[in-house]
């Protein structure tokens, strides 16, 4: 994969997905540093030996549905359980909340990540904790550092040189916000650490402070960030907090789509993907299932793989972009061993309670990232959580994929047991079978081998999903259940 700057640091997504409320950067400008000073330049994953995914909780537990990813790095074992801490600690706030076990639309829980920072000095870690409230949703931001020298994970208030600083900080950022008018509330500003726990820097090294939502403003403000300059902010900066500056003003500026379009463009110019062994196989002769996996990839991936490879089997797998940008080499280990990589969104949002132009971005950057990596166009799209609609499938049509369900449910997210996993699996499984199954869950990926066993015996052939209908092809925004049998979205 081309060594692409995470594609969270183009201004236009930046702004639509992250809520930035800031304007935009004109698709034809060039300068290193957006026109809105608080938009951050993010680091692409794929460059940080060592990194992986970590998924805490996906799918839906009681009455609600949670995604819940955070980054592991091999040689920052506190880094990554201050991470594990951090979003641990708020899925628990956020489920002891709970609600009506009838409540519909289901309360939500997201986390999604970006590295603010990189270098052999520092890591720093953005986490945005999204959830629907009673008022509608809303986002919390916090940024945990690594300091890589003396191995100590860091809030973002150790970036200052102490108490005094905080205070001065606080001062200069009220004095800003005094300005934004009357959505904005200057006076819930405290000298707190709690209120000061997401501090980055754009690539110009001016600080960008962020706030959650209605931390300090209303709730239609949306994102509220302030930029210091970044001579204003040295003198207040630790010495990690110095080199977590330089890093982010060393990082290497690499040209990226600055606009929807471009970013389509970049997808589409690509072949439509297909297994490299696609038409090896007659599905109106054998005995057929489609063995699909979503979520990944993650750390359970690669063993996966050697599993199916083992059996001679093949899966298509819905692959989160997030999840994309910090293993393509999974990805690229997927299309060459006749796998089928397809489209699982950017973040494992719920769609159906997103406007039209979110829905596009979830969709365009995960396909944007997955087709960079494997020089192919995804043609499949499954929605997180099945939920999709109308509107999902007529925006995935545009976008040339098909909308795949599913007929099997292994139901393997709530189960540690894979011989349980197993078990189900085999006995639901019919020919023209689509089987939902999950690589970013241990248990699943330790229940591959049975599963495999048990069908093969039974005389059961592993293909991907298009190979299942043949001749015919899978139409974009038309909704896939199994082996043949499609249907036109509810209208």
């Amino acid at each position: 994969m081309p060594n692409l700057r995470f594609i969270g640091g183009i201004a236009w997504m930046a702004v639509t997905i992250a809520g930035c409320g800031a304007t935009t950067t004109p698709s034809s400008a060039k300068a290193t540093v957006p026109s809105e000073p608080t938009l951050i330049d993010y680091v692409d994953p794929s460059v940080v030996q060592g990194l992986n995914t970590r998924t805490l909780f996906s799918g839906e537990t009681g009455n609600q549905h949670v995604h819940a990813v955070y980054p592991a790095v091999a040689d920052a074992p506190r880094l990554t359980e201050r991470l594990h801490r951090t979003v641990s600690g708020e899925l628990d706030r956020f489920t002891r909340r709970g609600g009506p076990a009838d409540a519909l639309p289901k309360p939500e829980f997201n986390v999604d990540w970006q590295l603010a920072a990189a270098s052999p000095e520092v890591l720093g870690v953005r986490l945005r904790i999204g959830r629907s409230m009673e008022s509608g949703w809303n986002e919390s931001r916090t940024t945990v550092w690594y300091d890589r020298t003396k191995r100590r994970a860091l809030d973002s208030a150790d970036l200052l040189t102490g108490r005094p600083a905080l205070v001065a900080l606080a001062g200069i950022v009220r004095s800003e916000l005094a300005l934004r008018g009357p959505l904005v509330t200057p006076n819930a500003l405290r000298p707190d650490r709690e209120m000061f726990d997401s501090l980055v820097f754009n690539p110009r090294g001016d600080l960008v402070v962020e706030f959650d939502d209605e931390q300090v403003g209303l709730g239609v403000a949306g994102r509220v960030a302030v930029a210091v300059p970044s001579a204003t902010a040295a003198p207040l900066l630790s010495e990690v907090g110095l080199r977590a500056q330089r890093a982010a003003v060393r990082a290497k500026k690499v040209p990226v789509p600055t606009s929807r379009e471009e970013i389509e463009a970049a997808s589409t110019d690509k072949p439509p993907a297909r297994s490299a062994q696609a038409g090896s196989v007659d599905c109106a002769k054998l005995r057929c299932v489609a063995l699909t996996y979503d979520d990944g990839p993650g750390p359970e991936t690669s063993r996966l793989l050697d599993i199916l490879r083992a059996h001679g089997a093949r899966a298509t797998f819905f692959s989160l972009g997030s999840n994309a940008s910090a293993r393509p080499d999974l990805l690229r280990r997927m299309r060459d061993e006749g796998h089928l990589v397809a489209n699982h969104t950017w973040s494992h949002r719920v769609l159906t309670m997103l406007p039209s132009s979110r829905i596009a971005d979830q969709l365009t950057r995960a396909q944007h990232t997955i087709a960079q990596t494997i020089g192919q166009a995804p043609t499949l799209m499954r929605a997180p959580y099945g939920d999709s609609d109308i509107q999902v499938a007529a925006i995935a049509g545009r976008l040339n994929m098909a909308v795949v369900h599913w007929n099997v449910d292994s139901e393997d997210r709530q189960d540690a047991d894979p011989q349980a996993i197993a078990d189900r699996t085999v006995a639901r499984t019919e020919p023209g079978a689509i089987v939902l199954l999950h690589d970013s869950h241990r248990a699943t990926v330790d229940a591959a081998p049975e599963i495999l066993r048990r069908l093969s015996a039974a005389g059961y052939t592993f293909v991907t999903v298009p190979e299942l209908y043949g001749s015919d092809e899978m139409l974009p925004g038309r909704i896939y259940e199994s082996g043949g049998v499609s249907a036109e979205p509810d209208r």
